[in-house]
């Protein structure tokens, strides 16, 4: 599975927060919690949400499953004007992606393997230090193996 390099511009974002460990996952919980409130979401772009992490610096240097990050259910705005109760702002900035289409069940973490293990390291690039995410969109379907997302793994050139 080969990436597509993209330039992604930078987003405004609004959605709902929680910290975690891969240990500790609260993806359900927090999706679960999001995704019916997704409509009070006021200046929405598209239907497309955003499942976005937000690593300590160490994080891929010394990884530990139980070490805490930040994880986002979002949505994408053209601008924000109202922030929904017990919702947020995240300004993504933009950068460098390397963009993996992805089709199968989001609980088989081959594709992550595949991606740091595999391709990463064979390629013409390193890990940056911005948030990581996946667009879930019209063809993701939960605990399907024909769901489809994308996955966006932020990359800088090999110096």
């Amino acid at each position: 599975m080969k990436p597509s390099i993209q330039l992604l511009a930078q987003k405004q974002l609004i959605g709902m927060s929680e910290t975690m460990s891969l240990v500790a996952d609260k993806t359900g919980q927090l999706f679960r919690t999001f995704m019916p409130r997704r409509k009070e979401i006021p200046n929405l772009i598209n239907a497309d949400t955003f499942d976005l992490r937000v690593y300590p610096e160490d994080y891929h240097q010394a990884f530990n499953p139980a070490k805490s990050f930040t994880k986002w259910a979002l949505a994408e705005v053209s601008k924000v004007e109202v922030i929904p109760a017990d919702m947020g702002v995240y300004n993504l900035v933009g950068g460098q992606y390397a963009v993996f289409h992805y089709k199968g069940l989001s609980s088989d973490q081959r594709i992550f393997k595949y991606i740091f293990m595999e391709w990463l390291p064979q390629s013409d690039f390193v890990l940056a230090d911005r948030p990581h995410f996946e667009v879930l969109g019209e063809k993701t379907k939960l605990n399907d193996p024909n769901s489809e997302e994308e996955i966006w793994i932020p990359v800088a050139n090999k110096k």
